[in-house]
């Protein structure tokens, strides 16, 4: 059976909300799944009605919107707010919300309890980093009914330990990331996000899981595709070497916030036609 079609391309879920369900029959049927960050509703409103088919809460707020240097300090009570926006704006895309550094490491109970308040907020999914070492985990989710999607490669909540933001996987590791990839999948998980990773090594990873991946620095043989919605729209100056700018909003919203300033000194705005004459 053909994939649905929209105005973006094929529609994995049939326009209907996505679900679990729909991502590994995206992968059987070879269609690409779609996925970006989102921290708030209105920029979720936006990216759903666009047929983004996962929306990812991700601890990368913590850089793009708390004014942070990495994702280390980012809380759990900030994700859930940041959840709930954008489950709140979301009618179609599949909402996936990081659990934060700090938040799960400790052992499955704790890990339960921070994916329960996600869930309670709008989550229809969580994230969590690490391989074999979280397969207990992974578990524990599961069979409470919190569907988990994993995250090998570069692993930003792991950056001291791994020396940096650097490439993983390369020569003998990748053995070690396919085997963790194999574990976390056997634990539950319905889907790896695969970061900075080589493209041969992510295209291996694919072919040995029946669950999709999604790259984001990792080659176009993944699934699906994810990137940090700001770099993805142009709202920064830099941006990672994996990443594309699909358009320049940073640009427009300066050159918009410039022509207000320019309005408002000029005594154009606000004319007869934004106030009330009684």
């Amino acid at each position: 059976m053909a994939t649905p079609e929209s105005p973006y391309g094929p529609v994995v879920g049939g326009g209907r909300p996505v679900r679990v369900h729909h991502l590994t029959a995206a992968k059987a049927a070879g269609t690409k799944l779609v996925m970006l960050t989102a921290y708030d509703a209105p920029t979720a409103r936006i990216l759903d009605a666009a047929g983004t088919d996962l929306l990812l809460v991700g601890d990368s707020m913590g850089n793009v919107v708390l004014g942070y240097d990495s994702t280390l300090p980012v809380e759990l009570d900030e994700l859930v707010v940041a959840t709930r926006s954008v489950a709140r704006a979301t009618t179609r895309a599949l909402v996936v919300a990081d659990l934060p550094f700090g938040s799960y490491e400790a052992g499955p109970a704790q890990a339960l309890a921070s994916a329960v308040r996600l869930v309670k907020v709008g989550a229809n999914a969580v994230k969590l980093e690490g391989g074999r070492a979280r397969t207990a985990t992974i578990q524990a989710l599961t069979q409470a009914g919190i569907p988990v999607m994993g995250h090998l490669g570069f692993t930003p909540q792991s950056v001291n330990a791994l020396g940096g933001f650097r490439v993983q996987g390369r020569g003998e590791a990748g053995d070690e990331l396919v085997a963790d990839a194999l574990a976390i999948e056997q634990a539950g998980v319905m889907g790896v996000v695969l970061e900075m990773v080589p493209e041969p090594l992510a295209a291996r990873v694919t072919e040995a899981l029946g669950v999709p991946t999604i790259g984001i620095g990792a080659g176009a043989r993944c699934d699906g595709q994810v990137l940090v919605w700001t770099d993805m729209a142009g709202m920064t100056d830099w941006s990672p070497r994996f990443a594309r700018k699909f358009g320049q909003v940073g640009a427009a919203l300066a050159q918009a916030a410039a022509d207000y300033g320019q309005a408002v000194r000029a005594g154009s705005f606000p004319a007869p036609e934004h106030w009330f004459a009684s």
